[in-house]
């Protein structure tokens, strides 16, 4: 009970941001123009209908799947988007608009709007082919004592797929194609391969089953697979042939590769108690494989030489990208170090909410061991 108490406490609270938001669009751009200017009523009901079209769509997406309400979800998360730079573009001309009285100046404050807003189209419109360009991101990692028959192979890292109402098995599929392109020697995905939404979670991972490398493909749980019961998405993921890393070690030619859950890292002394009971030799190096880079210093202690993780997304695009970076400072994207051990974040090949990435880019990364 508590529970959904604080799921729909949660629903409210965001949907009164929107209605407060979409609130600040009408008004900006109907000021200083009179109540007689055709498509003023059409522009106060396209926005609000606009402030409901996203929670709405979320609360379907979670239950229902079709290509009519794939098509509105995908609709309303693009607006979702877009709306952060037009909130911004309405802020900016208010700013504008101050400054200029101030200095009594006369402005044209509805075509400064007009001119605000069409630069905030364009950036929207930026976000959303930016997000559909995946890019290979290359890096060499030096680790020690890493076996002499892994020098100069390859790992592909993947994460955030989200497939769902926006991603599908069409996604994944050309993603696959690229991965084996790069002939990697392992694979590891590092969560979210879903969003967690209504979705035949087998037939979305199908492309898996052509997802080979000659030391092995290997997958831990994200949140998004871990918001209820986990099994339909982890048995997919098996049935495709994929090793689903369950607070285990496996040793490859050597190495030795963990993978622990998002439910049991939340916490470090969870995370702490399942790399304790996987044994580590310390001798040898070692790759854990995490979905959030919470807990670097709690790997680190525990002997690991490389974590790979993904789940910031590097915030996908301004301003979250601040906030990405303010939570987690050095490990929100790209390769890092603390003490012995070195961390890799991935900025993800898919998109949660809106499908738009500005000042990050969807990516496999590659990874050349040294």
């Amino acid at each position: 009970m508590r529970f959904r108490r604080g799921i729909v406490g949660f629903i409210a609270v965001i949907q009164s941001v929107l209605f407060l938001t979409h609130w600040v669009l009408y008004e900006t751009w109907t000021f200083s123009l009179t109540d007689r200017v055709p498509g003023a009523f059409w522009t106060k009901l396209v926005l609000g209908v606009l402030s409901v079209s996203f929670v709405s769509a979320s609360l379907c997406a979670f239950f229902y799947t079709n290509p009519a309400l794939r098509a509105f979800y995908r609709a309303a998360a693009v607006w979702v988007g877009m709306l952060t730079f037009f909130l911004a573009a309405a802020v900016c001309s208010w700013a504008v608009l101050g400054v200029a009285m101030l200095a009594g100046l006369h402005l044209n404050f509805h075509l400064l709007v007009e001119w605000m807003f069409a630069a905030a189209l364009v950036t929207g419109v930026a976000g959303v082919v930016n997000a559909s360009w995946m890019r290979i991101t290359r890096t060499t990692v030096r680790l020690a004592n890493l076996p002499s028959a892994w020098r100069g192979r390859k790992a592909a890292l993947i994460s955030d797929v989200h497939l769902g109402h926006v991603r599908n098995g069409n996604f994944l599929r050309r993603m696959v194609a690229k991965i084996l392109h790069e002939g990697p020697d392992a694979i590891f995905i590092a969560g979210d391969l879903y969003d967690g939404t209504a979705i035949d979670a087998a037939r979305a991972a199908e492309p898996l089953n052509l997802l080979t490398a000659p030391h092995g493909v290997y997958f831990v749980a994200g949140n998004h697979e871990q918001f209820g019961d986990d099994r339909k998405y982890l048995e997919a993921v098996q049935a495709a042939g994929v090793r689903v890393l369950n607070n285990e070690k496996v040793e490859a030619d050597g190495l030795q590769i963990v993978g622990v859950p998002y439910r049991n890292a939340t916490r470090g002394e969870h995370l702490a108690s399942v790399l304790k009971s996987v044994r580590l030799d310390r001798e040898r190096a070692s790759i854990l494989l995490v979905h959030a880079p919470d807990h670097p210093a709690v790997a680190e202690a525990a002997g690991v030489s490389l974590q790979l993780s993904g789940h910031t997304h590097l915030g996908q695009f301004v301003p979250w990208s601040w906030l990405a970076r303010k939570i987690y400072r050095q490990f929100v994207y790209g390769l890092s170090r603390i003490g012995k051990m070195q961390v890799f974040t991935s900025s993800g090949a898919g998109t949660w909410g809106p499908p738009l990435r500005l000042g990050s880019n969807p990516e496999i990364v590659v990874l050349q061991f040294e």
